[in-house]
């Protein structure tokens, strides 16, 4: 009778460490309401683009120099008496992650100093986030931006 309490004592311990790990890894796992926006723009916007969005409080955002072509396919250059078909555009690519609250108004302001009002001003794409991690601090989602 003796080792029934103890196994049952025992088996009520590991169902509440399981209960309590479940609960942790829901926690853990747990999607953020994050967003993702990259904006592919004109390489001389960048810095009035970087500017407004650091004024705005945006506290992190990462730079790309990428090569692209949309609807203007690119063009002629001459270079020293020959002329060469330009296919690939180069444009600087700005990823920022942003709690959804912040997603329109960060948007807002790279439109507002990206355009141009030209062709090949650039696009904006915006992906959902699930889950976001700061590897030095294990801080999640908000916390992690």
């Amino acid at each position: 009778m003796f080792i029934s309490h103890v196994f049952l004592g025992v088996y009520a311990v590991i169902t509440i460490l399981e209960h309590f790990m479940l609960i942790m890894w829901h926690l853990v796992l747990q999607g953020g309401s994050m967003k993702k926006i990259e904006a592919v723009i004109k390489p001389f916007k960048l810095d009035e683009v970087k500017e407004a969005l650091i004024e705005s409080g945006i506290g992190g955002m990462t730079i790309v120099e990428v090569k692209g072509y949309g609807r203007q396919k690119g063009h002629t250059e001459i270079y020293r008496g020959a002329e060469y078909v330009v296919d690939f555009i180069p444009k600087v690519k700005i990823e920022v992650v942003v709690k959804d609250d912040q997603l329109d108004f960060v948007v807002e302001k790279i439109i507002e100093h990206a355009k141009t009002g030209k062709i090949g001003d650039g696009k904006i794409f915006i992906y959902n986030i699930d889950k976001a991690i700061r590897i030095r601090t294990l801080d999640i989602n908000d916390d992690a931006l």
